[in-house]
């Protein structure tokens, strides 16, 4: 049996989670909050396997609340309950060592799912949720990718295929200072600290694999 706290400022989402996950034999509700100190009141009055913590409780923020659970010394697991959340937060969430993050969108059986996911000692992330940041994070790496010149591009290709300067320079007609700078403004515009991390990003990006195949 798992037994859970409620943590969601909103009395019919309280209600709903509440009725969705007393359906399960094995889920247990041991109470409901409102609020991050009501939440405090109940976790000394009981020892949860897992709290369900909405991610925006009006004025606090679940992930805040989460910080001051622990600070009290309280080792349950947490998961996040939320209609959204930025990358920064759920970097942060992921610095904390949050067990789930669950949408609230998402299909009863998935919370359902989720909490024995927890429950068993596993993280649950919602793949949903998962996979709409990795879009939005490959769009900002094609964007940063766009600012670069033809001829930048060219260098961060020749330097995927492992180039020195003076290979670079004379694939591309070039004189080997023209291909430091090149190099230069390629790291700095794509925050990469030397050309080995660049020659790893135009392969990860399948950049070399694309200019092989033309």
């Amino acid at each position: 049996m798992t037994t859970i706290i409620i943590l969601d400022d909103h009395p019919l989402v309280r209600q709903g989670i509440r009725t969705i996950v007393s359906s399960s034999p094995l889920i247990h509700v041991l109470g409901e909050a409102a609020s991050t100190r009501e939440a405090l009141l109940l976790l000394e009055q009981f020892s949860p396997d897992i709290i369900l913590v909405d991610l925006n409780l009006g004025c606090d923020n679940g992930l805040d609340a989460i910080q001051e659970f622990r600070r009290a010394g309280h080792t349950c697991k947490f998961m996040i309950l939320t209609s959204s959340i930025t990358r920064s937060e759920l970097q942060l969430a992921q610095s904390q060592q949050i067990e789930g993050i669950c949408l609230k969108e998402a299909f009863p059986e998935d919370l359902l799912y989720a909490i024995e996911v927890v429950s068993r000692g596993r993280k649950y992330y919602d793949p949903d949720l998962m996979g709409s940041l990795l879009e939005d994070a490959s769009a900002d790496q094609n964007n940063i990718l766009s600012e670069l010149t033809p001829k930048e591009l060219e260098v961060l290709l020749a330097l995927g295929k492992g180039y020195s300067n003076k290979e670079i320079a004379t694939a591309l007609f070039i004189t080997e200072f023209t291909v430091k700078k090149h190099v230069s403004q390629v790291l700095a515009k794509l925050n990469l600290s030397d050309r080995t991390q660049a020659a790893l990003y135009a392969l990860s990006k399948g950049l070399v694999q694309f200019e092989l195949q033309r």
